[in-house]
């Protein structure tokens, strides 16, 4: 291209301008106030957040549809750079596969559990976690509208044993010290009659991914 002919930047359309030069990272609204922190700790303003409904947690086969629709309307928009905050999430390989055609990169791992306890880390326990139900503090808060509602054990308790009778412990994997959110989690623990663990993870790989984009 001649070099003459390259409009200057301040003739593109503001919206152009401002979008070019930002991450515009869709991700799972359960942890939107965790990018949120992570953003705010190391500064990172160039990045643009939308967050997609959080009880697609519990129905996977809605991510993706969502992500691609999510996706034309950034790059309507002017986004030229997208992220997707989302590990695989239930998706069996689908979300990688739109990962693929779209030419955008995800956070490594197969579910929140994983990166938050870090990749490694959590397949390092695999074989002891075998047997272990997971919260983050999202589903801490949310248990009841994630976990119970979803299940319909609100209104058919005994589907309990049903779901949960394979499982022998709870293990909260906290972002933050919350002493409120480990009263919440026991209480699912007890709950489900289950076991409970505590570990302390932080944002674990999210911290990482974020800044590297």
């Amino acid at each position: 291209m001649d070099l003459d002919q390259v409009v200057p930047e301040n003739e593109f359309p503001a919206m152009e301008r401002s979008t070019s030069k930002k991450v515009h990272v869709i991700a799972c609204g359960a942890i939107a106030r965790e990018i949120l922190a992570v953003c705010r700790q190391n500064g990172l303003h160039h990045i643009d957040l939308n967050c997609l409904p959080a009880i697609w947690h519990a129905y996977p086969q809605k991510i993706v549809p969502g992500l691609e629709k999510a996706v034309a309307e950034a790059r309507a928009k002017g986004f030229q750079k997208i992220f997707f905050a989302y590990a695989d999430c239930g998706t069996g390989g689908a979300i990688d596969r739109l990962c693929e055609r779209e030419g955008i990169a995800r956070i490594e791992g197969p579910h929140c559990y994983s990166f938050f306890a870090g990749n490694e880390a959590f397949a390092a326990k695999a074989d002891d976690d075998l047997l272990s139900f997971f919260l983050t503090d999202f589903l801490a808060r949310q248990f009841e509208a994630f976990v119970i509602e979803p299940l319909g054990l609100d209104r058919h308790p005994e589907l309990k044993e049903m779901y949960f009778g394979n499982y022998r412990k709870l293990v909260y994997l906290s972002q933050e010290e919350d002493e409120a959110l480990q009263e919440k989690a026991r209480a699912a623990a007890d709950y489900l009659g289950l076991e409970y663990e505590y570990r302390f993870t932080g944002y674990g790989d999210l911290s990482p991914a974020l800044r590297a984009i």
